[in-house]
């Protein structure tokens, strides 16, 4: 079992924007949060086949320049080695030492010819590339990648993620405490030791949620599910139903002793600042 941590790591997880207003949205969302919790570091995430490869970059750069700690996510999809190692000097020329690990989502457009295929093997890459500059994030999933076969080979991609030299892991969100404890005692008992950090999805909007959670894979429970239809047209009751719940979950994880907890913002702070002032650190 995990003993309680009141010193659990809290960071933060910002997408790229797509306008100029986006971007100061962004940055105001940004100060807000460090105002308010300081967050030890930002992800920034990476678009489906590298979509957005320029603008995550653009952030990233942004934010550095302010000596804030960020963690751009990096892919194997749609990057060659070539694209990937000049990537990867960059980062390091910006003073870059954490990077969020994962394959990549496919593009809608179909399969896309690469010469790294999974997460594992980019983080190999990496490690061959950079040695142990970077500290290496990978993704977890305690309710199982909605591209798995199994539970067994969706935690097998996970061990091997290990296996080639991860660092510590974010989970994909949940709302079931249950799953995410399981998956923690897969990794006892197969001998994982690095810090499994609980991805947190703020509930602001019934229908995004549910958006997000199809594709992704995420179960939102019955019993959430139902409230959040019932609130449908009264949007001040269900943003205060969602900060009750995410704040109670956040509240028995760090109970149970979590590393520390990744917030999915959205680019917004409103929902992220509400549920850490509920937080028992």
């Amino acid at each position: 079992m995990m003993t309680s941590n009141k010193k659990a790591v809290l960071s933060c997880e910002f997408f790229p924007p797509r306008t100029e207003a986006g971007v100061e949205k962004l940055l105001t969302t940004q100060q807000t949060l460090s105002e308010t919790f300081q967050p030890a570091y930002y992800s920034v995430t990476f678009g489906a086949g590298g979509t957005t490869r320029d603008s995550t970059l653009e952030i990233v750069k942004l934010l550095t320049e302010k000596n804030i700690e960020v963690a751009p996510h990096i892919s194997c999809i749609g990057s060659s080695k070539q694209q990937l190692s000049e990537l990867l000097e960059t980062y390091k020329s910006l003073g870059v030492t954490r990077l969020v690990t994962l394959r990549g989502d496919i593009p809608k457009t179909g399969e896309l010819t690469r010469e790294l295929s999974y997460a594992n093997e980019l983080v190999s890459f990496i490690r061959e590339t950079t040695g142990e500059h970077f500290t290496l994030e990978v993704a977890a999933y305690p309710e199982y990648h909605p591209e798995s076969l199994s539970p067994q080979s969706d935690f097998e991609h996970f061990k091997n993620k290990v296996a080639a030299g991860a660092d510590s892991a974010i989970t994909q969100y949940f709302y079931n405490i249950d799953a995410y404890l399981h998956f923690i005692d897969n990794c006892q008992k197969n001998n994982i030791t690095i810090p499994v950090v609980p991805g947190v999805m703020p509930i602001t909007n019934f229908a995004s949620l549910t958006r997000f959670s199809d594709v992704c894979g995420a179960e939102i429970p019955r019993w959430i599910r139902k409230q959040l239809e019932a609130y449908a047209d009264d949007a001040d009751s269900l943003q205060a139903f969602g900060l009750d719940v995410v704040s109670n979950l956040c509240n028995q994880l760090l109970e149970q002793g979590v590393p520390g907890l990744h917030f999915y913002t959205l680019n917004q702070a409103n929902a992220t600042t509400a549920i850490w002032k509920n937080l028992s650190l």
